[in-house]
C-alpha cells in the first residue's frame, strides 16, 4: 500500500488483489466522514431523524403490501 499526500488530496494505492466489496465499504465510510466533517448535528438528532425515517419507510412498505 502506498499513501501519498498532494496539495489538494490524499492518494491511496492498493494492490489489485484487495477485495473490492470491503474496499467499497471503506470508501463509503470515508465519504460519510467527508460529508459530515463540518456538521454541527448532534448524535441524538441524527438518531431521532433515522428512527423517524425508518418508521415512515416501514409504514409505506406495510401499506403497499397490505400488512397490518
Amino acid at each position: 500500500m502506498i499513501l501519498e499526500r498532494t496539495k489538494n488530496e490524499i492518494l491511496v494505492r492498493l494492490p489489485a488483489y484487495v477485495d473490492l466489496t470491503e474496499l467499497q465499504n471503506m470508501l463509503d465510510f470515508l465519504q460519510y466522514k467527508e460529508l459530515t466533517a463540518k456538521s454541527k448535528a448532534k448524535s441524538s438528532d441524527v438518531d431521532e431523524l433515522s428512527e423517524s425515517v425508518n418508521k415512515s419507510i416501514w409504514n409505506k412498505v406495510k401499506a403497499s403490501r397490505g400488512i397490518k
